[in-house]
């Protein structure tokens, strides 16, 4: 029906005859001439009819926004001084010989340039928002990624192997999404957190080199970097340590930005341990173009009068932190109050500081509501180790070290985005040494900070049952701009281990057998070395596109509720449905 894209058309074509297709973007009546924009997903085209050719100008007087057309003309230079250099098209338009509405449209439910529409009404009628060209850009660079990650991994003897979709449950951290068996009533199948399992065993057929770019399911929270289902490159390999696999992960790394992107990744990427990453940034996701950091005062603090300091000071799991902000002393009270509610959320009972007007005057030089409980010697050490000089402000945390951390890594981020502090595009990160474990205080146990496949660095199980606490894994997390794209491990894969860490955390012989017993059966069997990792595709796109959150790089997704508002689901089942299934629901249908 057409002979090229709309957004193809340049210089190279003047004087030849074309068809388009598309949308109608706009359509200008200027003085008898009809202008229509016409839209597909490669751009804009500018088509002209006049009166000369009365039926096809009284079919273009006819159409409106968003109407599906053909059009057949000749392509022409555009006259001077009406030439758009925003336009890969701008240079040309098409004299339009004939029209044909291919299909009518209603009024649409919001202009395609309004950027101000609110999120229930774009995932409401999303085959219009997907018109968009800025949505439409986005999900060409999805499909650009995904091609040049797929190119990589063949190009390194990987292999594409599908993971089943209907699986069972498993620990993962999060709830899992079940599906219930009409074949076998009361029983349920459960939608993959992850293929983690299924790409071990894979290891253990060997296969050597996996990978997949495969969907993945969490009943979990929402944020705007995460959705109910989401994809993920998962890659796994045998006879690699994770050195070999971090080198390997940077190269392909490079290769994505350069080819999508034009962006040059500086190898080798580098390394922090997740301690440094924790005292220095409060977190282990740190967006390194934020230069704010967390100075430890706790020494300083111990034997000080003001307990808010000495007592979390002296405390095993405490922390004294401070947080200098230069030229911060300038914020207003409302200001600083703002902040203080922001640290609350996470645990804070409140949010110290010292301002510095002159710094040079020392202690007279300073203003602050705490410097009454604080001896001189005290103050000194702080100003000299935080770095303070006038018209900075200092922020102290003082907590258990989860809640300082927590709350002035949150407040390192609000105030370098307030401020406009990130320095530079792209900062990678890989974080490593990770805790094997971390105790629940709430459940009196111990919880693996990863998942109970991961690998401890001590090869010796007897140590990892005496030492829980003191244990590392041999995991790594690969963050940009503050944001975990991937994270992954070396796998345990010696069945004594493999028992020695699933009894840590609280899980028997018997429970092991029921839950995992085809795994450790399988690590009987001959299991290689092995270890992988997982890349957040919608993440890794969300990023590189600019955008804010990972709703506008998926086709499809769903709201922070977990509902399609597309599609009304989820929805209720039919009566029928529930007695094949053998279901009984507490809650009847809205309809009933």
């Amino acid at each position: 029906m057409r002979s090229h894209y709309c957004g193809h058309i340049n210089t190279s074509f003047i004087d030849h005859e074309i068809s388009l297709c598309g949308w109608v973007h706009r359509r200008r009546d200027h003085g008898g001439v009809i202008f229509i924009d016409l839209r597909d997903r490669e751009g804009l085209a500018q088509i002209v009819f006049d009166p000369d050719r009365a039926e096809p100008f009284a079919i273009a007087d006819s159409v409106r926004n968003e109407f599906v057309i053909r059009i057949t003309g000749k392509v022409r230079h555009r006259p001077e001084g009406t030439v758009n250099p925003d336009l890969s098209t701008g240079d040309v338009e098409v004299l339009g010989y004939s029209i044909e509405i291919l299909n009518r449209a209603n009024t649409p439910p919001f202009q395609l340039d309004d950027e101000h529409v609110h999120d229930d009404i774009r995932l409401r009628y999303r085959y219009v928002d997907l018109r968009r060209p800025a949505m439409q850009a986005n999900i060409k660079l999805r499909h650009r990624v995904v091609k040049t990650l797929r190119n990589f991994m063949d190009e390194h003897g990987f292999l594409d192997i599908e993971t089943p979709m209907l699986t069972r449950a498993t620990p993962e951290g999060a709830r899992d999404y079940l599906v219930p068996s009409r074949t076998h009533p009361g029983e349920f199948f459960a939608l993959p957190q992850s293929p983690q399992l299924f790409k071990q065993l894979l290891m253990m057929s060997g296969m050597d080199r996996y990978y997949q770019i495969v969907r993945c399911f969490r009943d979990e929270d929402l944020r705007a970097d995460r959705q109910p289902e989401f994809t993920q490159l998962d890659i796994e390999t045998s006879f690699m340590d994770e050195n070999g696999i971090m080198e390997l992960m940077e190269n392909m790394m490079r290769d994505l930005f350069k080819q999508v992107l034009n962006v040059e990744v500086t190898l080798p990427i580098q390394r922090m341990t997740y301690h440094e990453a924790m005292d220095r940034f409060g977190n282990d996701r740190p967006d390194l173009r934020n230069p704010l950091e967390l100075v430890e005062v706790s020494d300083l603090m111990k034997d000080v009068e003001f307990k808010v300091f000495s007592g979390p000071a002296n405390m095993e799991d405490g922390r004294v932190a401070a947080l200098r902000l230069p030229n911060g002393g300038n914020l207003t009270r409302k200001e600083i109050d703002d902040y203080t509610k922001l640290v609350s959320q996470f645990g804070a009972r409140g949010l110290a500081y010292i301002k510095v007007n002159d710094a040079a005057a020392g202690r007279d030089g300073l203003q602050s509501p705490i410097l009454k409980f604080l001896p001189d010697a005290t103050v000194s050490a702080i100003m000299e180790r935080t770095g303070a000089q006038t018209g900075d402000l200092v922020f102290f945390g003082a907590d258990k070290a989860r809640v300082v951390n927590d709350s002035l890594g949150h407040l390192r981020n609000q105030l370098a985005a307030d401020r406009n502090l990130l320095e530079g595009d792209w900062r990678f990160v890989w974080i490593v040494d990770f805790p094997m474990f971390e105790f629940n205080e709430d459940e009196n146990r111990w919880d693996p900070l990863h998942h109970p496949f991961t690998a401890p660095q001590s090869p010796d199980p007897e140590d990892l049952i005496k030492n829980p606490g003191e244990a590392l894994s041999r995991a790594y997390d690969l963050v940009l701009n503050g944001i975990e794209l991937g994270g992954g491990s070396i796998r345990i894969h010696r069945p004594d281990m493999q028992k020695a860490a699933l009894k840590l955390l609280g899980i028997d012989e018997a429970s092991a057998q029921e839950k995992f017993g085809f795994l450790i059966t399988a690590l009987d069997y001959g299991c290689p070395p092995h270890g992988g990792i997982a890349f957040g595709l919608d993440r890794t796109v969300m990023l590189m596109s600019g955008s804010e959150s990972i709703r506008d790089v998926i086709a499809f997704p769903k709201t922070q509720t977990a509902s399609c508002l597309l599609t009304s689901a989820p929805s209720p089942a039919s009566h029928k449905q529930l007695r094949e299934l053998g279901i009984k629901t507490t809650k009847s249908n809205k309809s009933e």
